[in-house]
């Protein structure tokens, strides 16, 4: 056997292995609360009340892996999705342009918030996180403003996408343009290179720069997408300030930390949208358990922990981003 086929060969024995693991974690954190409190988790229309749950967190979650395989951060996810959402159903409904208004109005705003926070990033040159956390407090008062202080609500009649098949279709195709883009693309050639070391990846002669904020769209955009899953699901959007938005940064980016903790399998896409499933059964689980919400969250965070410490290995000498 040559060593391309040898090399294959590994190949698909490590992804066989990540699959391996997430498909354990989600079976086990089922099977743990379905013993525990059987009668009000883990029925089939409950799973598939997760599923649809997870679904909307996913679709945002791929494309801000874009990010943070780069090393970088976005604490503006809550209050672009808000945002988002807000001018996604103005356009829908206030000015009768229905899906198309939806649609292009979540995903260009998305895109257009991840614009400003890359090109702020670049910039100003000060750490992601404080970029996206004061642009947050712009955006979330830029959505009060459109929403008129309150909320924005989407019309009965424009929301097949919060519900299967609709949701599914959208989300299935946000996964197969993430996937395609980050393994068929120079955007995701250079995403690895830049996320791998940003000093080689200059002296290859790429431009970090604008792939960093190109990185932003991607996810921004992305982030546009849960919008639209978000609103068409829930009905309306609540216009909140003071930071309140930031609750909803939680679990795409937990999903993105488990997708990196899976990169070195080879499916980091993957894990993300399993990895998204596998937190949801958690939080409902300890729903059902009638757990604090405070409990729920530390919980899923120690899980969290458990799986990069126990799928990541830093070899000696290696810089932890």
């Amino acid at each position: 056997m040559d060593s391309s086929a040898k090399a294959a060969g590994r190949k698909m024995s490590g992804k066989m292995l990540g699959y391996i693991v997430l498909a354990v974690l989600v079976v086990a954190s089922w099977a743990v609360f379905k013993i525990i409190t059987p009668n009000n988790f883990g029925s089939p229309d409950n799973l598939r009340s997760y599923f649809e749950a997870s679904l909307m967190v996913s679709a945002g979650a791929v494309g801000f892996f874009f990010v943070m395989v780069m090393g970088m951060f976005d604490f503006s996810i809550g209050a672009n999705i808000m945002l988002s959402s807000i001018v996604g159903a103005v356009l829908a409904s206030r000015y009768g342009l229905g899906y198309p208004g939806l649609i292009i109005g979540c995903i260009v705003t998305g895109a257009l918030v991840g614009c400003l926070n890359g090109i702020l990033y670049v910039t100003l040159r000060i750490p992601s996180m404080i970029v996206t956390t004061g642009l947050a407090l712009i955006y979330e008062a830029i959505a009060s403003y459109i929403a008129g202080g309150q909320s924005a609500t989407l019309p009965a009649d424009l929301r097949a996408l919060g519900s299967i098949p609709g949701n599914l279709i959208l989300a299935v195709i946000a996964f197969v343009v993430a996937y395609l883009l980050l393994n068929y693309t120079r955007i995701g050639t250079y995403t690895y290179a830049i996320g791998s070391d940003e000093f080689v990846a200059k002296n290859m002669g790429i431009n970090v720069k604008k792939y960093k904020v190109i990185a932003f769209i991607i996810s921004g955009a992305f982030f546009g997408v849960e919008a639209i899953l978000t609103i068409s699901y829930g009905s309306s959007m609540v216009a909140e300030t003071g930071m309140l938005s930031m609750s909803r940064n939680f679990y795409p980016t937990m999903g993105c930390f488990l997708g990196m903790a899976m990169k070195k399998y080879g499916i980091p896409i993957q894990a993300i949208i399993i990895g998204e499933f596998f937190l949801q059964i958690i939080y409902y689980g300890f729903v059902a358990l009638g757990a604090p919400t405070a409990i729920n969250d530390v919980i899923s965070g120690l899980a969290l922990l458990i799986i990069v410490t126990l799928t990541t290995k830093v070899t000696k000498g290696e810089i932890v981003k």
